[in-house]
């Protein structure tokens, strides 16, 4: 669940595989599969899907299999396509996936596609290989670069889970302020390096006065949460979460909301999206262009992108990027799971998301340390 540090890390895995990798089979033997920028230029999904499985394999990297969904997505790609996922750092973060790529670039084991914060994604357009799938239409412009290179996948909402049993529903961020919570509210990750910290200084922001332009007052907030001794500084996951070592996460909607379900009849566990504080997101796809299977990435955003690929997000209780435009096609018991939100929702411009990046990077450390 975690995908500790998503915005910036250290790739150390990534180091160490690259002096034991082998030189990569490049296009399964197709030769266009590496500069191919949609399945037309294959002559059709069907010579798409022949170079993918000659190919045979697909590397990818920082998928928690209980990240929106991900673990069923990966077995159905295979068992539909035949070609195995090698799922390497799953908890890895946005950042690591790019070192992953510099580190093992000409090798076997480089990853071939990214799963991104925006942040990272904008700042590493050169690496991208430039592919339109086949639903490009379905996607909002605001969520997709106009070249190709990265593309809106999933989103959701920044949420506040909690364990009913040990807790009293928070009705707002402040609340978290209470006696009632110290020593309980865990933050997933650094915000100077993962994303779903950082929307949670942001959701923060919002709930203290601030807004999309001034997150100051969400940092203001996680001092004041530390000095109140309610911070809690231990990265959250599944497993902290039915011990009952983080009682309070702040998380996406949709990986709070994957505990609900997972841990019925152990733990009592509830999600809020507050409705003072609705900041939404979404993780970009891209491909590496350098990718030791070019084909079976493409046909990897393909499937992502396909009728059936939006329902296993939306399984996931995410929101997928093409949702709107699915109709009847969304799956409806899904869609009936997501975590309830209304009134205003607030999605950062990535100059608003720059901003705040340097805001953070100054003030965080010395204001929670």
């Amino acid at each position: 669940m975690t995908r500790v540090g998503r915005l910036i890390g250290i790739g150390a895995l990534a180091v160490a595989l690259a002096a034991c990798g082998t030189p990569p089979a490049k296009d399964g033997g197709t030769g266009a599969a590496a500069t191919a920028k949609s399945a037309g230029d294959f002559g059709g999904m069907d010579k798409l899907i022949e170079a993918a499985k000659k190919e045979g394999k697909l590397n990818v990297i920082a998928l928690p299999p209980d990240w929106a969904n991900y673990g069923e997505i990966i077995k159905a790609f295979e068992a539909k396509y035949g070609v195995k996922i090698d799922s390497a750092q799953p908890d890895g973060s946005s950042q690591e996936e790019i070192n992953a790529a510099k580190s093992l670039k000409g090798q076997d084991r480089a990853p071939d596609v990214f799963d991104l914060g925006l942040n990272v994604a904008a700042a590493n357009k050169d690496l991208f290989a430039p592919y339109k799938v086949s639903t490009w239409d379905d996607i909002p412009a605001e969520l997709k670069d106009a070249d190709g290179a990265y593309y809106g996948d999933y989103g959701g909402f920044m949420s506040i889970g909690y364990d009913a049993g040990k807790v009293p529903a928070p009705a707002s961020v402040k609340d978290l302020l209470k006696p009632e919570y110290k020593g309980k509210v865990a933050l997933n990750g650094d915000p100077t390096q993962a994303g779903a910290a950082f929307a949670g200084v942001v959701m923060a922001s919002l709930g203290n006065g601030g807004d999309a332009d001034n997150i100051a007052p969400g940092v203001e907030f996680f001092k004041q949460l530390k000095q109140a001794g309610n911070f809690l500084p231990v990265d959250p996951s599944p497993a902290t979460i039915e011990s009952g070592q983080t009682p309070v996460v702040i998380d996406w909607d949709y990986t709070n909301a994957a505990q609900t379900a997972k841990l019925q009849g152990k733990i009592d566990w509830k999600v809020v999206v507050p409705t003072e504080a609705q900041i939404g997101g979404y993780y970009n796809q891209a491909i590496n262009k350098d990718a030791p299977h070019p084909a079976a990435a493409r046909l990897w955003q393909e499937f992502l992108y396909s009728d059936e690929g939006q329902n296993l997000y939306l399984k996931g209780l995410s929101r997928p990027v093409r949702l709107d435009k699915m109709g009847d096609k969304a799956d409806k018991d899904a869609k009936a799971k997501l975590p309830k939100t209304e009134g205003k929702q607030v999605f950062q411009t990535q100059a608003q998301a720059d901003k705040a990046k340097q805001v953070l990077t100054a003030t965080w450390a010395q204001a929670v340390g």
